[in-house]
């Protein structure tokens, strides 16, 4: 009955899902897409796009620290920042494709037809775009180093680096399945996901910052892109304890947590053939 199919569904052993239709199912669903992912070109083409624009703003950073514009603490908080926002942006995209993509291909059906849960379909394609962050991490890393070499920064920029961009990826990959799974089509799937990681990102970007008191403090508890970058700044050029601003990571954690859960919990609900989430 199977011969028919795609080879990524072929792939699938029966009774990988175990007895609920989970077990390692997610782990042989999450290797398939990482194979199409990485050998198909997507994965080393964002990686390399990534790589450019790291590359151009360590030149800049660099340039700035020469010129005494930068410390060398802000210099790598920037790259930090920079590093991060890219690198949950190409996670987004990916995600944001993931269901919608194949439904607009033609694929999801056959998909469906494998002996895996659709909750295991989805934690595997989350698995997988979380894979392209890590390895926007793996290439962050030697300019981080270049531009925080001699201080005592570069170790727990890494350390702080990986920690709250994987909460801020799972998140926003979470949030991009979410968007995937009820998008009639790919295109608005990208483009909703696009505007949603633009209106994260807008108030960050304003001049002198998010508006001062105590209003402006909430937007930015209340924005998990906001936080998470303001909680990097607080601890890499302020020199707070890590401890300290904990609070701003709320924002992040609860978008993962809420999404992540809505995936794993109507995960048979959500993954249809057609655009929207079922009534029944």
């Amino acid at each position: 009955m199977t011969t028919g199919l795609p080879r990524r569904v072929r792939n699938v052993e029966p009774g990988a899902g175990g007895v609920n239709g989970d077990g390692p199912g997610w782990r042989v669903v999450a290797e398939q897409e990482c194979r199409d992912l990485w050998v198909s070109g997507r994965g080393p083409v964002l990686v390399f796009a990534f790589s450019v624009v790291l590359s151009v703003m360590t030149y800049l950073a660099g340039t700035s620290q020469v010129l005494n514009f930068l410390e060398q603490r802000e210099a790598v908080n920037l790259t930090l920042q920079v590093a991060v926002a890219v690198g949950v942006l190409v996670t987004l995209v990916v995600s944001a494709d993931a269901i919608s993509g194949e439904r607009e291909r033609g694929t999801l059906e056959s998909l469906l037809l494998a002996p895996v849960s659709r909750r295991a379909i989805v934690l595997g394609k989350m698995a997988a775009a979380l894979s392209l962050w890590l390895a926007a991490f793996v290439v962050s890393v030697p300019y981080l180093w270049v531009l925080g070499r001699g201080v005592s920064i570069v170790g727990q920029a890494l350390l702080l680096g990986l920690l709250v961009g994987t909460l801020l990826a799972v998140a926003l990959a979470a949030l991009g399945l979410l968007i995937s799974a009820v998008s009639s089509s790919n295109k608005v799937s990208l483009a909703v996901s696009l505007f949603l990681l633009l209106a994260l990102f807008a108030p960050t970007q304003l001049p002198g910052g998010a508006p001062k008191g105590w209003f402006g403090d909430l937007l930015v508890r209340l924005n998990p892109v906001g936080a998470a970058l303001h909680y990097l700044t607080a601890v890499l050029v302020n020199g707070h304890s890590w401890t300290r601003d904990l609070s701003y990571l709320i924002s992040p954690l609860l978008t993962a947590v809420l999404a992540g859960g809505i995936l794993v919990a109507a995960g048979t609900r959500i993954v249809r053939l057609h655009g929207g989430v079922s009534g029944t």
